[in-house]
């Protein structure tokens, strides 16, 4: 039997293993309604008054039923809570409504897709390093030092598909300062929860057994192709088949490409997709990982020719804090300009704001706008700009509840882009120069 085939099939035995118990968790899911629970509106409650906190208390009070959006995009699934990639963690983000799941695609030592973060974090991720595939790992412990797992390295190229679907996911984390191999693996954020990592363990996923099981939820698909060490691909495979390998997989599986988003921050990725899967090229993303506001006018308009159509950089480059508001960076007004079309990333990422967000310094996310947070109902308001001022048209989420939440009680227009009228009085609109 051909190896492709075989592994649909060991996906679909998968499915309906997964989903025999009780109720099928697919025909729940598809009846379209989403479960947010209180996170929305906990995050609404902590807002300070304004009228967007009116807005959306009112359709808080108002509103008995959440639809999915495709405005909200499950990040790894819904990994605030849930091991990320695994089918529990995509499962409860298509419950909150995500519209699309993002499988980000690795490789084997076999050749094989799975669904993994990056090529090397299986001990972060799995509990790889409690099971015999450990001694198979790139790099080992070193129990002469005091902190043996510093340097630790286990990574999809260092064993076969069979062996990786023989693995268990963990919430991601990991400290490199431990002595012990239980205090390395047991590192989770105190604004994340193990409740939901089980001695049953999480289920991990090939990309073949991600698509099968996002066809089912009735959801749609933003692969992302992660970047290998050329040394360390398997034999025959380069950098251009593995894009080409992923596109393949949603072609054998019968997925349209209006359905799928593919993602890439390796722009000789999208391109190939633009040249070579032109219907899949439409839709691919350039994950923009330069993380510079003053990107000129010229660079955007140039890959434009190239026929890129969105830009994905992340929530930090589109916007900055002026007089103690979030407004439109430089960056996102520019990619506007010049005809592109925006999704961000990660909403729910960054912990609390103000015993995380706001004593790192932004802790990433909201490095740019710091200065102007003062809650936890500034996270929504950080969507709000995104989307009426910048016209995003998705917004990746570690807990997809809350962008659903959003989407609904402002409408958002998912899948094209916001092309609202700015009639704000802003003065930082400077780009005269750029040309």
């Amino acid at each position: 039997m051909h190896h492709s085939v075989r592994l649909l099939l060991s996906g679909a035995i998968f499915l309906l293993g997964f989903m025999a118990c009780g109720a099928a968790i697919a025909d729940e899911v598809l009846a379209g309604t989403a479960q947010l629970g209180p996170r929305p509106f906990y995050l609404v409650d902590e807002m300070d008054r304004s009228r967007l906190k009116r807005e959306l208390s009112a359709c808080a009070a108002d509103t008995r039923v959440y639809e999915a959006s495709d405005f909200s995009i499950g990040h790894r699934g819904a990994p605030m809570q849930f091991p990320e990639h695994t089918a529990e963690s995509y499962i409860a983000a298509a419950r909150m409504g995500a519209g699309i799941l993002e499988c980000d695609v690795s490789i084997t030592a076999d050749g094989e897709l799975v669904c993994r973060h990056a090529q090397c974090d299986l001990h972060t991720t799995t509990n790889i390093l409690e099971t015999p595939l450990a001694e198979k790992c790139s790099g080992q412990p070193d129990f002469s030092s005091p902190t043996p797992y510093k340097n630790v390295r286990c990574c999809t190229t260092d064993i076969t598909l069979e062996e990786f679907k023989s693995l268990t996911g963990k919430m991601d984390a990991a400290n490199g300062n431990a002595a012990t191999l239980d205090e390395y693996l047991n590192a989770t954020a105190d604004w994340r929860t193990d409740l939901y990592t089980t001695s049953n363990g999480a289920t991990l996923l090939s990309h073949a057994e991600s698509i099968e099981l996002f066809k089912s939820l009735g959801r749609k698909f933003t692969p992302e192709l992660k970047s290998v060490n050329p040394d360390e691909f398997p034999p025959g495979i380069d950098q251009s088949a593995y894009a080409r390998k992923l596109i393949r997989e949603y072609i054998d599986a019968g997925v349209p490409a209006r359905d799928v988003w593919a993602q890439s921050f390796n722009y000789e990725d999208v391109l190939l997709w633009i040249n070579e899967y032109p219907d899949f090229g439409e839709q691919a993303v350039f994950l923009d990982g330069r993380y510079d506001q003053d990107i000129p006018l010229r660079d955007f308009r140039e890959r434009k020719d190239d026929g890129l159509e969105i830009i994905a950089p992340p929530m930090q480059i589109l916007l900055t804090a002026r007089n103690g508001r979030i407004v439109p960076s430089k960056y996102a007004r520019r990619a506007k300009r010049a005809g592109l079309d925006i999704i961000s990333w990660t909403t729910e990422r960054s912990g609390r704001v103000r015993e995380e967000i706001i004593p790192a310094n932004g802790a990433f996310y909201y490095d740019t706008t710091v200065n102007a947070l003062a809650n936890d109902g500034d996270i929504l308001t950080q969507i709000d700009v995104l989307v009426q001022r910048v016209g995003i048209f998705g917004l990746f989420s570690d807990w997809p509840a809350t962008t659903t939440f959003y989407a609904n009680c402002k409408n958002v227009p998912a899948l094209r882009a916001m092309r609202g009228d700015d009639d704000d009085d802003d003065e930082d609109d400077d780009d005269r120069d750029d040309d």
